[in-house]
């Protein structure tokens, strides 16, 4: 059973129409400029695959060449959307090359070269491809596990166009022979899974992309954009897990800005918000990349460091003296900035809840002694178990008895 090559190239025209409107609406909905630009490149190509497949013997070389041009501008369209995608610009030199290539190898070569022109048509298609794969690969550092099919079909997609070129044998029959052979079929209905698989690869990079926004939006302080309570304490759970495969200590310090609400009393609440992302500046600039920190509540912020206790009264010491050091005045006049801090370490393995109970028992010391100091906890944190029991006003468990 052979297929009809001109059929199937219609279909695929039509189906890249149709994904290229909904690719468009979207884009339009959703204010995505990536999704526009994939939208109007799958138009494009499907306007000049119909155009080609309908009348490419009655426009006439000019007009020819256009269409052909046309479908060589989307191809480096899906490129630049991909790069859009990404946040880069587009390439508009690299968006028109593909198309003055062709033009230019056209007019060069002898037209009656069919096999030769659809050789360099395919190649140029592939190396947009190829483009669009690199692009991809290039994302590969952010760890996202679904991103292998966003490369490979861009990949086996320019592999089908340049096989031919790597089988020889197949270019070197007559022009006739090369147009009715099973090449062409095989390009048409690989046109009609690329469309296909194009737009299942961009809505899961969308979807993935939205997922892990509202995953950020929902662990991320809005004002200071540091880890909020959750994201701080499931950040945290991770990296003492780490640290206790390597049997290494972990250090827990709690902040609380001095006189935080006579601040907000005396100048207003827009300079307390100041105050509170220039304290989440001063934290984010003196740990280190491998320390936690985050916005656990009001005027209230803390911080995990994988080092053992004197290390972090150290880091502790830092920010104390950048904050206090940090001179901001504001129109009524300059703002006193100091912070109280708490510090609490533990053996590998000490839960969250136990190493911030002993750094707020801390704080609370560093506050009675006068603000803008810092407290270390005078004994280890209890276990989970005994914390919990001690928050709730419930007595430590009895020891089990000795069996001899």
């Amino acid at each position: 059973m052979s297929l009809d090559s001109i059929t199937l190239y219609l279909v695929a025209a039509m189906v890249a129409a149709l994904l290229g409107a909904m690719l468009l609406f979207f884009g339009r909905q959703e204010r995505n400029p990536a999704l526009k630009w994939w939208g109007i490149a799958y138009l494009l190509g499907a306007a000049s695959v119909a155009l080609w497949t309908i009348a490419s013997n009655s426009l006439g070389e000019i007009l020819s060449l256009t269409v052909n041009a046309i479908g060589f501008v989307a191809c480096g369209m899906v490129w630049n959307a991909a790069r859009v995608f990404h946040g880069r610009k587009p390439n508009l030199p690299g968006l028109a090359l593909g198309a003055l290539a062709w033009i230019a190898a056209v007019m060069t070569f002898d037209p009656h070269a069919a096999a030769l022109r659809m050789t360099i048509g395919a190649a140029i298609v592939a190396i947009y491809a190829a483009l669009t794969a690199a692009e991809l690969w290039s994302e590969r550092r952010k760890a996202q596990q679904r991103r292998w099919p966003a490369m490979i079909v861009p990949v086996l997609h320019g592999f089908v166009l340049m096989l031919p070129i790597v089988l020889g044998d197949v270019l070197r029959s007559s022009d006739q022979q090369f147009s009715s052979s099973i090449w062409v079929t095989a390009f048409s209905i690989e046109l009609v899974l690329y469309a296909v698989g194009t737009v299942f690869v961009i809505f899961m990079l969308v979807s993935e992309r939205t997922v892990t926004a509202h995953k950020k939006a929902a662990s991320s302080d809005p004002l200071t954009g540091m880890l909020n309570r959750r994201g701080f304490a499931e950040a945290c759970a991770r990296v003492i897990e780490r640290e206790a495969s390597g049997g290494r200590p972990v250090t827990a310090l709690i902040f609380d800005i001095d006189h935080f609400k006579s601040i907000n009393d005396r100048f207003g609440h827009p300079a307390g918000d100041e105050i509170l992302k220039l304290f989440a500046t001063v934290i984010v600039n003196n740990l280190r990349i491998s320390d936690l920190s985050g916005r656990i509540g009001g005027e209230e912020f803390a911080a995990l460091l994988p080092c053992a206790l004197e290390e972090a009264v150290l880091v502790a010491e830092r920010v104390r003296e950048a904050f206090e050091n940090a001179g901001i005045v504001i129109e009524e006049g300059p703002v006193d900035t100091t912070v109280s801090i708490g510090v609490a370490g533990g053996p590998a393995g000490t839960e969250l809840e136990v190493l911030l109970a002993a750094a707020d028992t801390a704080l609370y010391q560093a506050k009675r002694g006068g603000r803008n100091r810092v407290e270390t906890a005078e004994e280890l944190p209890l276990s989970l178990e005994n914390w919990r029991r001690k928050s709730a006003g419930l007595p430590p468990p009895k020891p089990r008895p000795v069996v001899a």
